[in-house]
């Protein structure tokens, strides 16, 4: 069974820090590309960043040089460091992991940036 758990949202006062992380399991962690999105309700989701298999990373201009991807294969985990939060970076982030057409999706963590 695949599973996709993200952690680690929560409350954050704009310019804060927060790390996401996404554990997962009944995958080959290192073959797939992972990737971060988000979503705030009545929109849709968006894309944040990607790592790839080769460790080779992209983002959003919305983003780029605030966040940083980064990946862990040997805990099977990947993550989604945050700085200079923003308030328009309030949604709930997804982790997706994706290969040869195969796709997987975490059930979302809540971020909040507010004062």
């Amino acid at each position: 069974q695949v599973q996709l758990v993200e952690s680690g949202g929560g409350l954050v006062q704009p310019g804060g820090s927060l790390r996401l992380s996404c554990a997962t399991s009944g995958i080959v962690f290192n073959i797939y590309h992972m990737g971060w999105y988000r979503q705030i309700p009545g929109k849709q989701r968006e894309w944040v960043a990607l790592i790839t298999n080769a460790g080779n990373t992209n983002y959003a201009d919305s983003v780029k040089g605030r966040f940083t991807i980064t990946r862990d294969n040997a805990k099977k985990t990947v993550y989604l460091q945050m700085n200079s939060l923003k308030f328009e970076d309030t949604a709930v982030y997804y982790c997706k992991g994706s290969w040869r057409g195969e796709e997987y999706w975490g059930q979302g963590t809540q971020v909040t940036v507010s004062s």
